[in-house]
């Protein structure tokens, strides 16, 4: 295993559950921490996969604060303050601070393209202004821009940023990120693309924060260890299976098709309902049975140890 040798971390970026009424569902909340934290996995709320582009200011905060209700004493929680307004991150998270959170994580604003000046002056300001750290979000498929490289290091230098969350789909980007951080006891690299998973964790990472996670925690857990441990081909493994039940769920869909099939599959094992917030509206029943059997397939084919039951 290359680089820091803390234990390689599960974050997952925990989808937002709803009620029919698209109010949060404090009962949906409960199921899925207690099932993460039950498999070593830490919760990462309010980010793309949460749909935090969609909700309102005061629904964020009530995920925030239900969110702080139901982690276990001593467990970490991560927290997006994705937004397109410095003033309403900086609120966010000093909310979730408040809330016992120490680190946020944040993107760039997504109506204006940005010079790589605006993008420094933004975190900076960000950094500068709020209570938690920050971790550095870089995902050009929602934001239309990739924060480079260079700028990121230059960032990692100011002591209250201290980790990248990098989503984008380059595993050069992965390895000229890790020859830089990779040793870095002040500043981490977290994987935020499923398919890069195991690559960036055998190349030093210090984690992984995948949407299959939501439902499949172990496999992401048993990656970790095994690159932990120095089993390369154990981790390389899980990473197919991991891709194989991706497809499932992503393979075909836009973004926002694709978080309700994950939905979808989650009410299946009993942890959510499949409601969307507008401008994301769920596909039929007829589209649900596909996802359904083909996830089921691909559980049996790989031996999953998953609790499939219906959840009413």
């Amino acid at each position: 295993m290359k680089g820091n040798q803390e234990k390689k971390e599960v974050i997952v970026p925990v989808i937002v559950p709803l009620d029919a009424d698209l109010g949060l569902d404090k009962e949906g909340v409960s199921r899925i921490f207690s099932y993460l934290y039950a498999n070593g996995a830490t919760p990462f709320i309010l980010g793309t996969t949460g749909e935090a582009a969609s909700l309102s200011y005061e629904l964020k905060r009530q995920y925030i604060k239900e969110a702080a209700i139901n982690r276990p004493i001593g467990g970490k929680l991560y927290v997006g303050i994705l937004s397109n307004t410095l003033e309403e991150s900086i609120l966010l998270a000093n909310w979730a601070f408040e809330n016992g959170v120490q680190q946020v994580a944040a993107t760039l604003p997504n109506y204006y393209k940005l010079t790589e000046q605006q993008m420094e002056g933004y975190f900076t300001d960000l950094a500068e202004k709020i209570s938690p750290e920050l971790i550095l979000y870089n995902i050009p498929a929602t934001t239309g821009m990739s924060i480079p490289i260079d700028l990121i290091d230059k960032l990692s230098r100011n002591p209250k940023i201290v980790a990248v969350k990098d989503s984008e789909r380059d595993l050069e980007r992965v390895d000229r990120s890790l020859e830089l951080w990779r040793d870095r006891e002040d500043f981490k690299h977290y994987m935020g693309w499923s398919g890069g998973a195991s690559h960036s964790l055998i190349q030093g990472s210090a984690g992984i924060i995948p949407s299959t996670g939501n439902f499949a925690p172990s496999i992401y857990k048993e990656m970790c260890e095994a690159v932990e441990q120095g089993d390369e081909e154990t981790a390389l493994s899980l990473q197919k299976v991991s891709d194989e039940i991706g497809r499932v769920y992503q393979s075909d869909k836009l973004l926002g098709e694709s978080l309700w099939a994950l939905k979808v599959i989650m009410r299946e094992l009993g942890l959510c309902q499949a409601h969307m917030m507008p401008p994301l509206y769920p596909l039929g029943e007829e589209d649900a049975e596909k996802v359904l059997a083909s996830f089921k397939e691909v559980v049996r084919k790989s031996n999953l140890k998953l609790n499939l039951i219906s959840h009413a």
